[in-house]
């Protein structure tokens, strides 16, 4: 597998996005597919917790943005703060947010993979 970061996905133009509760498929106008999931490891469980946006806003033009943003910033940054206390009282724990962008609207992936795989290649 060739693991990709998101930001692969800017100037890319979507033809189509399938959301199949656990993955991602990004159907692009050259041919490729991106599928964006989490390979389970033996006790966790990741799934998309939430999407702030439509899908459908990020299909058919240029993708403009494409990050990730994950705890160890958090962590880096609010170490000392109550929410950085709080949070290194839960234990193990990791968050990735995913923001695409358009001249659409941005969406916010909320829980979703850390892994993104080029499936199919033009």
């Amino acid at each position: 597998m060739n693991y990709l970061n998101v930001s692969e996905l800017i100037g890319k133009t979507l033809l189509k996005i399938e959301n199949n509760n656990d993955e991602l498929l990004f159907h692009c106008n050259d041919g490729d597919i991106y599928k964006m999931y989490h390979s389970q490891d033996c006790c966790e469980s990741v799934e998309i917790e939430d999407i702030c946006g439509d899908l459908n806003d990020l299909v058919g033009v240029p993708i403009l943005k494409a990050e990730e943003l994950d705890n160890e910033q958090f962590e880096n940054d609010y170490a000392e703060t109550e929410a950085g206390k709080e949070a290194e009282a839960w234990g193990s724990y990791t968050w990735t947010f995913y923001k695409l962008a358009t001249k659409k609207d941005m969406l916010i992936l909320d829980g979703m993979a850390n892994l993104m795989d080029i499936i199919q290649n033009r």
